[in-house]
């Protein structure tokens, strides 16, 4: 048995330290940022900024939203071939094409039948530029592998796997398996459970900065996925040196989410909800496997979101607030925000004193 007595962090146990700049509006922040990826040789411009392979955000409708501001989304596993076609085939008709497939990224499993589904995918679709290898615990051996594979076999894909939370499986999936980028976080998602059940994982910003260390010795990127509450986490994310931050009920409970919309009386008062849930939680299990095998536990919540109309105005919000965390620390560039970040530790991040 060991102890790390090394402090480690969340989004509430910091703030970001302002300092002298020269921004005078926001307007005058830059959130675009190109990426070369070394494994790849493959290059990507745009906001980055990612919904979750959720199958509540990791949708084709959400894309649609996300694409107009250079955002990516994640697509959920569930897609089955004939789904890519019916609705990629529909979308090649229209002017914006070739933009809209840089920004969406097949996601899969580490099965065999994952792997002849990407393949049948890609036959059709071989502009898709981005593979996403997903599993809950990304330190299997089989994962690295199947990276390995991956990378032989699509030589300028780019490569996200995960999810990790410590630097020497961010390297060993980086320089073995042929990643470009390691998606970071195990158990920080307001729909996950897996710390409660296991009693695994790091606190999320602590584990970006350790990953984000890691990755960029090796030529590498991170994606910060989950623990993202409001604008204020996703600037901590990124200040911490995630390259990409990953988010999923963030993206959740809008029009463009599936899912009827829940009326709920609230203390007397209606309250519209739409449904949020893990994808280890036992109705995504029954969902999509028809039941929660009996070797394994529920590692996720079912949620109700509170609903919150069109997406495109939560997206607003986000960009606005790290546009603003820029101009106060004077980075000109999203790039910059980790060189001009100073966090302080602290213990209350906000006065609810007259919050009702």
């Amino acid at each position: 048995m060991k102890i790390d007595f090394k402090q480690q962090l969340d989004f509430n146990n910091v703030l970001i330290r302002p300092q002298r700049t020269t921004i005078s509006s926001r307007s005058e922040v830059s959130l675009e940022r190109t990426f070369h990826f070394k494994n790849s040789n493959v290059s990507w411009t745009g906001i980055p900024i990612i919904s979750s392979n959720m199958d509540t955000t990791g949708t084709f409708e959400v894309s649609d939203v996300l694409n107009k501001h250079k955002m990516m989304t994640c697509l959920n596993k569930f897609y089955t071939v004939g789904d890519y076609e019916s609705f990629l085939t529909e979308k090649r008709k229209i002017d914006g094409y070739n933009d809209y497939i840089k920004n969406i990224i097949i996601s899969i499993g580490i099965g065999k039948n994952d792997l002849i589904k990407l393949e049948k995918i890609l036959t059709k679709f071989p502009e898709i530029q981005w593979i996403c290898v997903d599993v809950a615990n990304g330190y299997m051996e089989k994962l690295v592998n199947v990276c390995k594979y991956l990378r032989k076999t699509y030589p300028q894909k780019i490569i996200i796997a995960g999810n990790v939370a410590s630097g020497e499986m961010t390297q060993e999936l980086i320089i073995n398996g042929g990643v470009d980028i390691v998606k970071v976080g195990i158990g920080p998602g307001s729909a996950c459970l897996t710390r409660m059940k296991t009693g695994v994982g790091i606190p999320q910003l602590s584990a970006i900065i350790d990953c984000a260390d890691a990755a960029h010795g090796c030529g590498g990127f991170i994606i910060g996925d989950g623990g993202i509450t409001c604008p204020g986490d996703m600037a901590k994310a990124f200040g911490g040196g995630a390259d990409f931050v990953m988010c999923g009920g963030v993206f959740s409970g809008h029009d463009e989410n599936p899912g009827e919309i829940v009326i709920e009386n609230v203390n007397n008062v209606e309250k519209k909800f739409k449904m949020f849930y893990g994808m280890s939680s036992e109705l995504a299990m029954k969902k999509h496997y028809g039941k929660m095998a009996e070797y394994r536990a529920s590692e996720g919540r079912v949620i109700k979101v509170s609903y919150k109309g069109k997406l495109e105005n939560t997206i607003l919000d986000y960009l606005g607030g790290l546009r603003s965390t820029c101009a106060y620390i004077n980075a000109y560039k999203i790039k910059h925000l980790t060189k001009c970040c100073t966090f302080i530790l602290v213990s209350q991040q906000l006065n609810t004193h007259f919050v009702k």
